[in-house]
């Protein structure tokens, strides 16, 4: 069969991508997805004509076989998009939350006081270094957008700010005193202890930081999380660092 003057063969010949891209993860994954993306709507036009359409011919003689419920079809439709849209939402959250805590590993880095044990030709070569990983990891923008309205952004603000003098204070064993009262005001029950092994003594896990526990409570619930993650990870961190000095 010829389509305008082409043999089929010749013309999907010419439309096949090459073998090695062909077999590769990413089209294999990408072949998958794609076929996925339209299924929905393609059953939203079956509809149209009974199943028995073919690239955009619809047979109308068939459509009065089945009734067809319209509302059910899109709806149907928009429950899959939606759970696909909130499995994406997800995964760049989980994407946002990994480039965090890299930035969080890069802040510590920079206010290690055994950097000051260094030489200031070492110093400047690692402050050098920390500010290339730190520039190449800005290249990366994930903006997954919370609502808030303007109460809720100066909490948020005020909690970060917090966290950022409590990592810079340049003492880790103040700075894990720190961190405990935070997490305290982050826990129900006000004792949230991530000590172990007999190293929790010397600092009360009961204790709440009530500026803190003030500016958190005024953060979204996602905020609020996802805080509580981020100072469970910096607390695990200064564990090590204080035990191993």
């Amino acid at each position: 069969m010829d389509i305008d003057g082409v043999s089929s063969s010749s013309h999907t010949e010419r439309l096949t991508p090459p073998r090695e891209f062909c077999d590769s993860p990413y089209h294999q994954y990408h072949q998958s997805e794609s076929s996925m993306n339209f299924d929905y709507l393609d059953k939203i036009m079956e509809s149209r004509g009974g199943g028995h359409e073919s690239y955009g011919h619809v047979d109308d003689r068939l459509a009065i076989d089945r009734p067809v419920d319209l509302n059910e079809r899109f709806v149907t439709a928009l429950d899959q998009l939606d759970a696909r849209v909130e499995k994406f939402r997800k995964d760049a959250l989980g994407l946002q939350e990994k480039r965090d805590f890299l930035l969080l590993s890069i802040d510590l880095i920079k206010s290690n006081d055994l950097l000051q044990d260094m030489k200031e030709s070492e110093k400047e070569e690692i402050a050098l270094y920390i500010d290339r990983v730190n520039s190449r990891l800005a290249t990366v923008e994930l903006n997954v957008r919370t609502v808030r309205d303007r109460s809720q952004e100066d909490s948020l603000s005020q909690v970060n700010a917090l966290i950022d003098a409590m990592i810079t204070v340049g003492d880790p064993v103040i700075s894990r005193q720190r961190c405990q009262h935070y997490l305290n005001a982050c826990s129900d029950n006000h004792s949230f202890n991530l000590y172990d092994g007999g190293h929790s003594s010397g600092i009360d896990t009961t204790i709440v930081d009530k500026k803190f526990e003030s500016a958190i409570l005024g953060c979204t619930l996602d905020d609020q999380k996802n805080i509580k993650k981020r100072l469970t990870a910096l607390m695990n961190y200064l564990n090590k660092q204080t035990i191993h000095d």
